[in-house]
């Protein structure tokens, strides 16, 4: 059974920073994390490939960084200069890749993503 327990959630002041952690029953060749703040449409924050490529959504570039440890099966989502609109509980999903013809190599849309966590609640303060 898949298990992805996520950490590190809480409440913070605007410009803090939080690191979320998630660690995996398993190996993933997709990593992400996933956002939903109330009565909003889930939104991709950011993924990695079992490679170290990474995406960010355009709202957190320069401010979230993703990364891993393989050796734990742990990703991490270090968010600096929190703003309000950051406030949503995070989710941390794992999945197979899909290959891209058009790019000759797999990718992570949100579609690849089959296992998903409880979600941890960020919330940033103003």
């Amino acid at each position: 059974q898949v298990q992805l327990v996520e950490s590190g959630g809480g409440s913070v002041q605007s410009g803090g920073s939080l690191r979320l952690s998630c660690a995996a029953s398993g190996d993933y060749y997709c990593m992400g994390w996933f956002r939903q703040a109330p009565g909003k449409e889930r939104e991709k924050v950011a993924t990695i490939t079992r490679g170290g490529i990474t995406t960010y959504a355009d709202s957190v570039k320069g401010r979230f960084t993703m990364s891993q440890d393989k050796s734990k099966n742990t990703v991490y989502l270090q968010m600096n200069s929190l703003k309000p609109e950051d406030t949503a509980l995070y989710y941390c999903a794992a999945g197979r890749g899909q290959y891209s013809n058009r790019l000759r190599r797999f990718e992570c849309p949100e579609s690849a993503f089959d296992y998903w966590g409880q979600g941890t609640q960020v919330t940033v303060s103003s």
